[in-house]
């Protein structure tokens, strides 16, 4: 959200407002293997083997336009998802070799795609180049996006980024100096000739060398993304903290506070997510972890008082569903854990619910909580995709090949697009109870 963006957001709470009573497809059965609980299955596609990570989408003339970017292909999808019990791949851009390129963001009729030295595919060269920074698209014709220009980081690219319409991009971005990657703000007000506008970044990630290469895989401890602004303040998921920052003066970021989450909880992350409910003054974190790292955390926390935020409820974790063949989620595979959530806030193409949340654990599928009592979230659904066929590139038996639930995107209309890494792109709707009025946290 950028300043001035209460407009865009009652716009989308409107929108969003039939989220419960549209009327909807004829229902699928279900896929073999999978387990559900008030959610349907709607559709599902493949990508024409293009395997999904990051999603976003708008609507232009009628029609429901999904973006893509693919886990190791490089590259992107575009996808007409007007009928979503019957998605169809509309156009794949290639996209440059040992580079990650699937993280994306839409606003404005703009697409912009990060770009980063890759780490995992089978293209990956540790001694070849790769493209890093952001590049920037027209989405003036939605199935063929044109190239207006790129900003690059001079070391190893972006990660997850931020664009809100208007002229800033805002960017986890690993530049030269820094261990893991930093927030950096960029002007793309002329797209062809992009400047940086600032930066900060931890103290404890500075290098002694200014002009040292970042080597973390991909990003450090740093900052992950997106990082979401509303107003004058920046919420950033920095690794083991969440940090808000001051950007009224957007050339001098200042911090606001920190809130530290590593030590206790361990990962790739500690804060990989920091997703602020401005209206209801909390804002929900997640980890990103697997079971050797211990549990991850997702919580709820209280930033009444911005300069002391507080941790004030934990989501319930995922337990099998009754008949999995497997004890607990850890027992399945390693790869358990919290990851994405439905956050695209400022698309007023995406539900704005300040009541739900939809949060991918990866092995786990997909599950959704009530927070309407911000002091007790509940579960109220979940979608666990079938473990897929092994695909090429596939590590071979005894390594385990499950379902890799990575994001999440809730369109206005209801349907919930669910991406996963080892499959495609299910699309669900939730059918169960709605989420009762949001609950005070304090008293006005």
């Amino acid at each position: 959200m950028k300043a001035g963006g209460a407009g865009v957001v009652a716009l989308a709470l409107l929108a969003g407002s039939g989220l419960f009573a549209q009327t909807r497809p004829q229902p699928k059965p279900i896929p073999q293997g999978a387990y559900a609980q008030n959610v349907e299955y709607v559709g599902f596609t493949n990508l024409n083997g293009h395997l999904p990570f990051k999603i976003d989408i708008q609507q232009v003339g009628g029609r429901w336009y999904m973006y893509a970017g693919a886990q190791t292909d490089r590259g992107w999808s575009i996808l007409d998802v007007t009928d979503p019990a019957n998605p169809k791949v509309l156009n794949w851009i290639t996209g440059p070799k040992n580079t990650r390129s699937g993280e994306l963001d839409i606003a404005e009729g703009k697409l912009v795609t990060a770009a980063e030295r890759s780490q995992m595919g089978g293209d990956t060269d540790p001694n070849a180049p790769w493209d890093d920074g952001i590049v920037i698209w027209s989405l003036a014709d939605p199935v063929h996006p044109a190239r207006l220009g790129q900003w690059k980081t001079g070391g190893l690219g972006t990660h997850r980024n931020a664009y809100f319409g208007g002229r800033y991009v805002h960017t986890a971005a690993a530049v030269r100096g820094y261990f893991g990657q930093i927030y950096v703000v960029v002007d793309i007000s002329d797209p062809a000739h992009p400047v940086e506008v600032s930066r900060w970044g931890l103290p404890e990630l500075k290098l002694k060398d200014p002009n040292a290469q970042n080597t973390a895989y991909p990003h450090g401890h740093g900052l992950h993304g997106p990082p979401i602004v509303v107003g004058n303040t920046a919420y950033l998921p920095f690794g083991t903290k969440f940090v808000m920052l001051d950007i009224s003066d957007i050339k001098h970021p200042k911090e606001i506070s920190e809130l530290t989450f590593d030590p206790p909880f361990k990962g790739l992350f500690a804060v990989h997510t920091a997703m602020p409910f401005p209206t209801r003054k909390i804002v929900e974190t997640n980890s990103e972890a697997n079971c050797e790292d211990g549990p991850s955390q997702a919580s709820l926390v209280d930033v009444a008082d911005p300069k002391n935020p507080k941790v004030i409820s934990y989501f319930p974790p995922p337990v099998p569903p009754p008949g999995a063949p497997y004890r607990n989620f850890c027992d399945k595979s390693n790869g358990f854990g919290a990851h994405n959530i439905n956050m695209l806030f400022h698309n007023p193409f995406v539900d704005h619910s300040d009541n739900i949340i939809y949060m991918t654990w990866v092995n786990a599928g997909l599950h959704i909580y009530d927070i309407a009592d911000a002091r007790q979230p509940k579960e109220i659904g979940y979608f666990i995709p079938p473990d897929p066929p092994r695909v090429a590139g596939a590590p071979p038996p005894p390594a385990k090949w499950v379902t890799d639930s990575a994001d999440v995107l809730v369109d206005t209309r209801g349907y919930i697009y669910l991406s996963d890494r080892h499959a495609g792109i299910y699309i669900l709707r939730y059918t169960g109870p709605k989420p009762g009025p949001a609950i005070p946290l304090h008293s006005e």
